[in-house]
């Protein structure tokens, strides 16, 4: 005799703490998406921690989160002795939407247990979550999906409007966007840098770049509070890499960035357990910044860092700062961090001058991601 599991779709409150009464719901929300992380990835590199995902709530500086799930209807009462109650959640959903800057978007990330899948329960927690976005006055939805391995070109997948990048068409995600009325706008190549590097292929680059830049430019080395002398000037090249970088079909628009932005983030990932690291180069004449690079330390694993953003000011370019700053971020990474085994990152398959610079430092490529969109 086969069963039908009945299930309701909730909000998740922000708790006071994990060990809160009504902390199940954020937890059981936790599981559902680290295990659909490492369903399209194969490991919870890219996974966060309960702990981050509190302080993603509790946040709502330059943007609020609404978190929902759905639970089973037979789910135990939390504070029972008939079981944990965060394992009745075989759903969830998070909706992020911008406060300071893209007031007009809602990212929206939906998971289901593999167990629960095909039974509607994604396509109701999607429309939850844009009801969420429309109330909000979002007019568009964001989202984005995974493969591996990138495929070949031909009728088994679907290329990048840009022209660079393509994802499978067989990819359950992508058969369910395309038939609810999704478009792809971009494709990014997820890569793969494996430590440690060979010291001396990363000083050959360290001291090539360093040659082309010249006295005119000193580097600075800092962790997640930015120097003071330098937050407003990091605060500008935050705001510059929503410009610079590559967008395709993206309808992603100039972000807000400021010194009390910057902070804000700061406590935030305090309060994840998250780390930076951040190497910048400053332009000795004018003492302006001139390029950064950082990476994201998560608090779950010692074994895996995510680079984040690079970039060099376009005035600068031309004198292999972006290797510059790379080099010495890693070198800066290997003392810091030696358990460190795997870096991880994404780039716009357009980008051929940054992925050039990571194929150089040994990336390799890990499966491509897509970002689709669709209209309220």
């Amino acid at each position: 005799m086969t069963t039908t599991t009945t299930w309701t779709v909730r909000e998740v409150p922000v708790p006071t703490t994990l060990d809160a009464p009504d902390a199940w719901l954020l937890l059981g929300a936790n599981r559902v998406r680290t295990a659909g992380t490492i369903d399209v990835w194969g490991n919870a590199d890219r996974a966060d921690s309960p702990q981050a995902e509190l302080a993603e709530l509790r946040d709502s500086h330059a943007e609020r989160t609404v978190r929902l799930v759905a639970v089973a209807d037979e789910s135990p009462t939390p504070g029972s002795d008939a079981g944990d109650p965060a394992a009745a959640v075989i759903g969830e959903a998070s909706v992020g939407l911008p406060l300071r800057d893209n007031r007009h978007s809602a990212l929206v990330e939906v998971n289901v247990s593999a167990e629960h899948r095909r039974r509607g329960i994604g396509t109701a927690l999607l429309d939850a979550a844009a009801a969420v976005a429309r109330a909000d006055g979002r007019t568009l939805l964001m989202a984005h999906t995974g493969d591996r391995v990138e495929p070949p070109a031909g009728p088994g997948a679907l290329e990048s409007p840009t022209g660079a990048g393509r994802v499978d068409l067989d990819n359950p995600a992508v058969v369910w966007l395309r038939r609810t009325g999704w478009t792809l706008a971009q494709v990014d190549r997820r890569s793969q840098l494996d430590l440690p590097v060979d010291p001396t292929l990363l000083r050959r680059h360290a001291d090539d770049a360093a040659a082309a830049a010249g006295a005119d430019y000193r580097l600075h080395t800092w962790g997640t509070d930015v120097p003071e002398q330098w937050l407003e000037e990091y605060a500008g090249l935050l705001a510059q890499m929503s410009t610079d970088a590559p967008l395709g079909d993206v309808d992603w628009r100039p972000e807000v960035w400021d010194g009390e932005r910057v902070r804000a983030q700061e406590r935030m990932l305090h309060d994840a357990g998250y780390e930076l690291l951040v190497t910048a180069a400053e332009h000795v004449p004018t003492g302006r910044l001139a390029a950064f690079t950082n990476f994201w330390m998560p608090s779950h694993t010692d074994e895996y860092v995510h680079q984040g953003d690079t970039l060099v000011v376009a005035a600068h370019r031309g004198h292999r700062l972006g290797m510059l700053v790379k080099t010495a971020n890693l070198e800066a990474l290997a003392l810091q961090r030696p358990s460190v085994h795997r870096v991880g990152t994404w780039n716009a398959q357009e980008n051929r001058w940054m992925l050039a610079i990571n194929v150089a430092l040994g990336f390799r490529p890990a499966g491509v991601s897509g970002t689709w969109q669709r209209p309220l």
